[in-house]
C-alpha cells in the first residue's frame, strides 16, 4: 500500500466578508497516495480551488484563516508554516497548473526568464546548466524548437503551447505532487486530449502524485485513480473511480452523471440539476443538497447526514443510513 503524500483532515476554511465571516470549505478530509492521480470533481462555487490554494500556500492572507483542520504533505503540516518556509516547498515539492496560461504567464517576460525562476529558487545552477534543464523540459512536454522558444513571449505563442509551459514549469523541480486546476479550460478539444495525454504520460513516467481539480467528469474517467466529488465546500461522495461511475451513491453525484451526453441516445433535452450551488452565507442546517435533490425527505432538512463509508466508498446522505434503506 502506497504512502499518502498529502493527507487533509476536517479542513476548515473562512474568509471575513466586510463584517460577516463566511465559511466555503467546512470539514474536508481526503488524501493523495504517491503515485496516485486524485480528481476533484463539482460545480463551479463547490469549493475545489480555494481547497487547492490551500495546499499551496497561497490563500490571501488578510480574509483567509484556517480555523482548525490539518493539511499534512509528506508529513509536514503544513497550515502553520511562515511564507518564508512555503517558499521552500512552493514550485519546489508541490508545483500549480493554473487554468489561464495567457494570464498567469508575465507578458514582458520571454519564456526562457519565467522558466528560469523556480531554477533560482530552488537549484543551485549556474546560466548554461538552467539553459541546458529548461530546453529538457520543454522538449519532455512535446514543445518544438525549444531553443527558440525560450527567447519568445507568450503571446507568440498558442494556447496549446502555453499551457504546456505551464506544464513545464511546474515540472522543472521535480515535485512530489503537482495540482492542476482546470488544465484544459479555454482549449480547443484537440489540444485538451493532447495536453491530458501530457499529464497522464508524466504522472505515470515518474511516479508522480497529481491533484486534478476539474467540472468535467469525462477528464475524471480517463485520468483518475480515485474520485472526490464536493458540493457547497463539503465532500459529499468519494470513491474508486471505477466503483464511483458504476455505483455512484449521492443523488448530487448521480445528477451529475446523468447530466453527461450520452452517443447511445437521442433526447431533445439534456438532464440538468435544478437550482444553483448556494453561497457560503446561504448554507442552513440540515443537508445541503437538500434544496435541489428530487430524493430529499422530511429528515434531509432537518439535521445533516454523517459520512457513510462501505467498502471505501463515502458518501453523505441519509438514503445509505440503514434506516432509510440504501439506494443502488
Amino acid at each position: 500500500m502506497a504512502e499518502s503524500i498529502l493527507e487533509i483532515k476536517d479542513l476548515k476554511i473562512q474568509f471575513q466578508n466586510g463584517k460577516h465571516i463566511v465559511q466555503p470549505i467546512r470539514e474536508v478530509s481526503f488524501q493523495i497516495k504517491a503515485g496516485q492521480t486524485v480528481g476533484i470533481v463539482g460545480e463551479s462555487g463547490s469549493g475545489k480551488s480555494v481547497t487547492s490554494l490551500a495546499v499551496m500556500g497561497l490563500l490571501p492572507d488578510r480574509i483567509s484563516s484556517i480555523p482548525s483542520g490539518e493539511i499534512l504533505f509528506d508529513g509536514k503540516e503544513l497550515t502553520k508554516l511562515k511564507e518564508k518556509e512555503w517558499r521552500k516547498i512552493r514550485g519546489n515539492e508541490i508545483s500549480m497548473i493554473f487554468q489561464e496560461p495567457m494570464t498567469s504567464l508575465n507578458p514582458v517576460f520571454t519564456i526562457g526568464q519565467q522558466l528560469s525562476e523556480p531554477l533560482k529558487r530552488h537549484r543551485q545552477l549556474s546560466n548554461k546548466e538552467q539553459k541546458a534543464a529548461i530546453i529538457k523540459v520543454l522538449k519532455q512536454v512535446g514543445i518544438p524548437r525549444p531553443e527558440q522558444i525560450i527567447h519568445e513571449y507568450p503571446h507568440q505563442l498558442s494556447g496549446g503551447m502555453r499551457q504546456r509551459v505551464m506544464i513545464s514549469m511546474a515540472l522543472l523541480c521535480e515535485p512530489k505532487l503537482m495540482i492542476a486546476d482546470e488544465p484544459t479550460t479555454a482549449l480547443d478539444v484537440t489540444i485538451q486530449a493532447q495536453i491530458l495525454s501530457l499529464l497522464k504520460k508524466i504522472t505515470s513516467k515518474k511516479d508522480r502524485s497529481l491533484m486534478l481539480i476539474t467540472h468535467d467528469l469525462g477528464v475524471v474517467a480517463e485520468m483518475c485513480d480515485w474520485v472526490v466529488v464536493m458540493y457547497a465546500g463539503v465532500i459529499v461522495e468519494s470513491a474508486e473511480v471505477n466503483e464511483l461511475f458504476d455505483r455512484p451513491l449521492h443523488p448530487y453525484t448521480r445528477g451529475l452523471i446523468q447530466s453527461l451526453p450520452s452517443n447511445n441516445e437521442r433526447k431533445s433535452k439534456l438532464y440538468a440539476i435544478q437550482g444553483q450551488v448556494p453561497k457560503p452565507e446561504q448554507v442552513k442546517q440540515g443537508c445541503i443538497f437538500a434544496n435541489r435533490c428530487p430524493l430529499a425527505m422530511e429528515k434531509c432538512f432537518q439535521e445533516s447526514p454523517p459520512a457513510f463509508q462501505e467498502d471505501g466508498h463515502l458518501s453523505k446522505c441519509w438514503l445509505q443510513s440503514s434506516d432509510e434503506g440504501v439506494v443502488r
